[in-house]
């Protein structure tokens, strides 16, 4: 009983860290969050965060997979567990939810590229990477399975095609992290590009899964524009990083 009583102060505990390192993260970024800022908030010392955490990154690490196990994973497992829906229909539900949920979290998500993509954090990423395919890796199979079933998909190893899946679409968020943090996110050309990169990958994903063609879209038109504007004025992620780190941007006319 004192060892469950312990565990749940130590939980506690933590999260009122992770509460406060989120709502640093949207007033301040992370580049300028100090664990300082951390302790000044909470009123504790140093010797009581480093007993939950060795270090700033530490956190950043720790509050994405608490959104991923209280946010993202219900909402997946809500689409992957509905009865009423085909292989099909999950599959594409699967991602416009997991597209629809990083939108609605789109500040959160450029600090993520902003850290993740820089070369220091290489390693940071990589874990991030494998705590997601640990997450998703699951509900792929379960999908692709449901397919093989129906008859929509034509694989033989569903566990093994849904690595390559996961493996094939991770360099496509790689890619669009390096052209969000481009100077050029803004141009139409780099729309139409991004457009382009999602036909290419849809295609490629309904081959593995023989799916029938054009029956499966990673991420619609409008979805793109919200990541990608047009240049109509409107500022880009870019210059919403320069701002958030204290340099001074201007917008394009």
């Amino acid at each position: 009983m004192v060892r469950v009583l312990k565990k749940e102060v130590h939980e506690t505990k933590r999260n009122e860290i992770l509460d406060v390192a989120l709502k640093l993260l949207y007033s301040k970024g992370y580049n300028r969050m100090t664990i300082q800022d951390i302790l000044d908030e909470l009123q504790i010392s140093k010797g009581a965060f480093y007993h939950y955490f060795d270090s700033k990154a530490e956190v950043l690490e720790a509050l994405v997979e608490r959104m991923v196990v209280e946010q993202v994973e219900p909402m997946l497992l809500t689409v992957v567990q509905d009865p009423h829906l085909t292989a099909l229909e999950k599959l594409q539900r699967y991602f416009d939810t997991a597209v629809r949920w990083k939108t609605s979290e789109k500040t959160l998500m450029i600090q993520l590229v902003k850290v993740w993509y820089s070369d220091q954090n290489a390693l940071a990423r990589q874990k991030m990477l494998n705590m997601m395919v640990e997450y998703v890796t699951p509900l792929f199979i379960e999908i692709i399975n449901q397919g093989v079933r129906e008859g929509t998909f034509t694989v033989l190893y569903p566990e093994y095609v849904s690595q390559v899946i996961i493996n094939l679409v991770q360099p496509l968020g790689d890619a669009f992290a390096r052209m969000l943090l481009s100077e050029e996110a803004m141009h139409d050309q780099t729309l139409h590009r991004a457009e382009m990169m999602i036909t290419a990958y849809n295609d490629s994903v309904e081959r593995i899964l023989g799916a029938p063609k054009g029956s499966i879209h990673l991420m619609d038109t409008e979805s793109l524009k919200e990541w990608f504007p047009s240049n109509d004025g409107l500022p880009n992620l870019t210059q919403a990083v320069t701002e958030e780190a204290g340099i001074p941007g201007s917008r394009n006319p």
